[in-house]
């Protein structure tokens, strides 16, 4: 990509946050462990057959009672921020009624360590691990969802406001209905193409009502975190335009139209048809809150063709000759971050963005040898994205950090502990932490504030 290879890397940013992420299910263990409650993650994986090798999160990367040498960890590479979830379940086991203080008390220590060690916190409230017991009244399917998510933002509003300066309310819905709703890949693992719709709008009505809430009473900022795959023709036959703008839309505008536009793209009744509810324009009130960042996370793009087969949205995407894929087999294309992350500010305004998660899975061997365990397919995919994002700035955009996707090799959800995507190496049957070449390299990026880019990574 020509503007994020030029011959010069300029520093980013005063203020700009460098961090890593991760998510709570994926990296905590110990999931009913003092008082918490099961979630739909922790049913999900004890079904025979939905989760590779039957994995589970139950001890995970033990981060629950290993987060203050993880902590160290970070700071060892330099990182000045932790995006982190909150297990729902742990604080609240009903999801919601009585506080679990226990649960609570985990996430306190937490930002506080992280606050010691000079790192910044960014919480996001749900990263796909619905308490089991608000699923057995209907999950995201129940108009009530709303409420529910009110009750457990303000827990955490009262308890984290005075040290937490960012805060995020969902993580990719688009993923949340699209794998749990629709083709039930992921949790709580319906197939249902009329729960779908219902699912996404309640999922943004309880965004809505959590940002309301902040803004009654909270200190700092509060925004949402968006998947984003850009979409790309595969020519310029008609059909396959309107496949693309299709799989844009179901993607990439389903979530972020309604917050800042006030109604849902077109689009979206031509894919749903029948199952398209009318909604009320009360809902898109309270969807429409004002936020103060929108968190993207980006992985790859998709070359889009017209498939009369692929439902619901009768596209596909096109495998590129001569491209580099990951082991998820993501087509690694960092233009497509530049682009972006330009996307939305020109189709939502100069809202501040965040990178909240970008990373690669390569393939890395369980048990890792002597410090650091070299993996240069990962460090070069990081130096590559992170020059693109650096392109956005220098277009004008509004991006405020970067996390890497992911501090640790983590549970990778139905994929279980096949694929690998830290920058710190987890031997899962040992625990041990080991730093790879791409942590290493990325620390040497944050110490240089963006510097270390013209060099190779």
């Amino acid at each position: 990509m020509k503007s994020s290879k030029a011959p010069q890397q300029g520093r980013f940013p005063d203020g700009f946050l460098w961090g890593a992420a991760t998510s709570a299910y994926q990296v905590e263990g110990s999931p009913l462990a003092d008082g918490a409650g099961p979630s739909i993650w922790h049913r999900f994986v004890r079904t025979p057959g939905l989760v590779r090798n039957g994995d589970t999160g139950d001890v995970a990367c033990d981060h629950y009672r290993r987060f203050k040498s993880d902590v160290a960890l970070m700071k060892r590479l330099g990182l000045t921020a932790y995006r982190f979830s909150i297990s729902w379940s742990r604080v609240l086991p009903a999801g919601v009624g009585r506080v679990n203080p226990a649960g609570l008390d985990f996430y306190e220590r937490l930002v506080d360590e992280l606050l010691r060690a000079g790192i910044e916190p960014m919480v996001t409230l749900y990263h796909w691990d619905l308490p089991a017991a608000l699923d057995d009244r209907g999950g995201w399917l129940n108009p009530d969802a709303a409420d529910w998510f009110v009750e457990y933002a303000q827990t955490l509003y009262r308890r984290l406001d005075d040290r937490v300066r960012l805060w995020a309310t969902l993580n990719e819905p688009w993923v949340v209905t699209d794998g749990g709703y629709l083709h039930g890949a992921l949790a709580p693992g319906h197939r249902n193409f009329f729960e779908t719709p219902i699912a996404s709008h309640n999922l943004l009505r309880a965004h809505g009502a959590a940002v309301r809430e902040y803004r009654a009473g909270g200190r700092h900022q509060v925004g949402i975190v968006v998947n984003i795959e850009p979409k790309y023709p595969a020519s310029d036959a008609p059909e396959d335009i309107a496949a693309t703008r299709r799989a844009h839309a179901y993607m990439n505008e389903q979530y972020l139209d309604p917050v800042f536009l006030g109604r849902y793209p077109e689009e979206m009744q031509q894919i749903f048809g029948e199952a398209w509810p009318a909604w009320p324009a009360s809902d898109f009130e309270l969807i429409r809150q004002p936020i103060d960042f929108v968190g993207v996370n980006y992985y790859t793009r998709s070359v889009t063709r017209f498939d009369p087969d692929a439902w619901p949205l009768r596209a596909s995407r096109v495998r590129q000759n001569g491209a580099v894929y990951t082991e998820t087999d993501w087509e690694v294309y960092p233009q497509g971050l530049t682009d972006t992350l330009t996307w939305v500010r020109d189709r939502y305004g100069p809202i501040p963005q965040y990178v909240t998660e970008n990373g690669a899975s390569f393939a890395d061997p369980a048990t890792a040898g002597a410090e650091p365990l070299d993996d240069p397919d990962r460090a070069q995919y990081f130096h590559e994205h992170l020059r693109a994002t650096y392109a956005a700035i220098e277009q004008g955009v509004d991006v405020r950090g970067y996390f890497a996707w992911s501090l640790f090799d983590n549970l990778e959800w139905s994929l279980g502990f096949s694929k690998r995507f830290g920058i710190v190496h987890v031997d899962f049957k040992t625990l041990k932490r080991t730093l790879k070449s791409s942590g290493l390299s990325y620390s040497k990026v944050i110490q240089s504030h963006g510097a270390a880019l013209n060099e190779p990574a």
